[in-house]
């Protein structure tokens, strides 16, 4: 049916040999004529492709990558974006890839529309502090979206890409960070087939609630703009050992109250609010409170990267007025860690510690994301 596929037959036979079920990123290409105006010169599409083979090693899933990001311009995008799925003996799976995930199509409708219990999610991640490593918003996705999310990323410390997970609508089960070697790791566990049938599975939240139901926090508006990349948020520094605060730019207004174990005199943390367009070539809309440590006392450095801090806090409570119900809480301790277990996410919508923070944070954040149907496709 399909011709000689020698990478195929192998990870046929890999899935049938051992009993398991195989995914893979591979190329496809598919032939077209003058008849379709779109038809690369060559005479074929060039797709990124995932391919899922059962323990049988029957092929039971292809999908073809709709977001390309900007590198990849050896490939083509499907005309229109597919949903993918396919049923196992432990749950509904869908697929999608990398870039993809910051998307409502594939993403969110496989989730939303098509009910699947876990999402597959081959990727080339290139870690961007301080929202985007890709353990810290692979995980907030699983949470946020309420879904199992494997994440297998390539390991290349040279390009940032480095970062896997198992992930959980509670957490994390297991993940991996490494930038200082080459060596790869295989991550092993136990997760819920069916996650919306546990009992541990979060209630429903409603990301507003709390923020629209409180004044501001009063102070004197002593705030200032900072680049987190190109984007330009409004922060205030947190002066005090504890606090209440309120920072406000465009619909967004986000709240913190905050108590540190100790203030020191060379950390400088700021809450910071963005409510806008990301993105040069495809723009997206973003709406993201963050309590976030600076790189230095230089307050003109906030929003650079930051991976080591000292500062452990007692507790936070953060929240903002988002307009989406899509928003992903991320917790990053020192060292680009994770804090499985150490954050909750309450019913109106505040991100909060429960015990104060093992470990020196480096952001909480609540990052939300707003999804314009008519918003144009990234390479059209």
């Amino acid at each position: 049916r399909f011709g000689p596929a020698p990478v195929q037959e192998r990870l046929s036979c890999m899935a049938r040999n051992n009993s398991i079920y195989v995914v893979a990123n591979i190329g496809d290409k598919k032939p077209c004529d003058s008849s379709d105006p779109s038809c690369p010169r060559d005479g074929r599409y060039h797709y990124n492709t995932d391919v899922v083979f059962d323990a049988q090693g029957k092929l039971v899933a292809r999908y073809h990558k709709y977001n390309l990001f900007r590198g990849e311009t050896q490939f083509n995008y499907p005309k229109e974006p597919e949903a993918v799925t396919f049923e196992t003996p432990f749950g509904k799976f869908g697929i999608f890839t990398c870039f993809d995930i910051l998307f409502y199509e594939p993403a969110v409708v496989l989730v939303s529309k098509m009910q699947v219990d876990t999402v597959l999610f081959p990727t080339a991640w290139m870690n961007v502090l301080p929202f985007l490593t890709a353990v810290q918003i692979h995980s907030a996705w699983a949470m946020g979206m309420g879904v199992n999310l494997l994440s297998a990323n390539t390991h290349n410390t040279s390009k940032a890409m480095t970062g896997s997970g198992l992930f959980t609508p509670e957490g994390p089960a297991t993940y991996h960070y490494d930038s200082d070697t080459e060596e790869g790791r295989l991550l092993l566990a136990e997760l819920s087939a069916h996650p919306r049938l546990s009992p541990t599975y979060p209630p429903a939240i409603n990301w507003s609630l709390y923020a629209t139901s409180i004044k501001k926090f009063p102070g004197d508006n002593d705030t200032f703009l900072g680049a987190v990349r190109k984007d330009i948020f409004t922060f205030r520094e947190l002066r005090h050992k504890d606090g209440n605060y309120t920072v406000c730019q465009g619909d967004l207004c986000c709240h913190l109250v905050y108590q540190m174990s100790n203030k020191r005199r060379d950390e400088v943390y700021v809450l910071g609010a963005f409510d806008g367009l990301h993105g040069s070539l495809i723009k997206y809309h973003w709406q993201i409170c963050t309590l976030l440590k600076c790189p230095s006392t230089n307050l003109s450095t906030c929003g650079q990267p930051v991976e080591m801090a000292q500062t452990k806090f007692e507790m936070f409570s953060l929240s903002g007025t988002f307009g989406t119900s899509h928003v992903f809480p991320e917790v990053l301790y020192s060292g680009v860690q994770l804090a499985p277990g150490e954050f909750e996410v309450l019913r109106d919508g505040r991100l909060k510690s429960k015990h104060g923070t093992s470990k020196p944070l480096i952001t909480a954040t609540l990052f939300g994301r707003l999804y314009e149907k008519d918003q144009p496709h990234p390479l059209r």
